[in-house]
């Protein structure tokens, strides 16, 4: 059991290699759509902006956070919104003043607005997906 076990080894390494090879390959292809584009999050939990910062740069793209008025002022989202492209909001852990004042800021400043479901990782990477997709669907 143990030789058949290191025979399959080497056909699993190269299964996998090749399937890296395809999804960087066309994960660079993807990466480029977000390159330099910078977005901001408002809300979520302190103990993931450092996991959710290196979810954005594996995009190619910047990611500010404000804390939705925990210890920042709720004002400071004003000086912001010009300077990024997009907005992303969990909705489970935002103030409402904050929240409001995102959704009006953007509108003001023709800025997307984007609600994500809950504070999750996951939530965040989905949302980066599907900008790539809708970006290469409108190119």
């Amino acid at each position: 059991m143990g030789d058949r076990r290191n025979q399959l080894k080497p056909k699993q390494k190269r299964a996998r290699e090749s399937e890296a090879l395809s999804v960087s390959s066309s994960g660079a292809a993807q990466t480029n759509k977000l390159e330099g584009r910078s977005f901001l999050y408002v809300g979520g939990r302190d103990c993931q902006v450092a996991h959710l910062r290196q979810i954005a740069s594996s995009h190619g793209a910047e990611l500010i956070h404000h804390d939705g008025g925990l210890r920042e002022a709720v004002s400071r989202i004003d000086n912001i919104l010009p300077s990024v492209d997009c907005v992303f909001c969990p909705i489970d852990c935002i103030s409402h003043d904050a929240c409001l004042r995102v959704k009006t800021g953007c509108k003001k400043w023709g800025k997307a607005f984007v609600p994500l479901r809950n504070g999750s990782k996951s939530s965040l990477e989905r949302a980066f997906l599907d900008l790539k997709t809708s970006r290469s669907n409108a190119s």
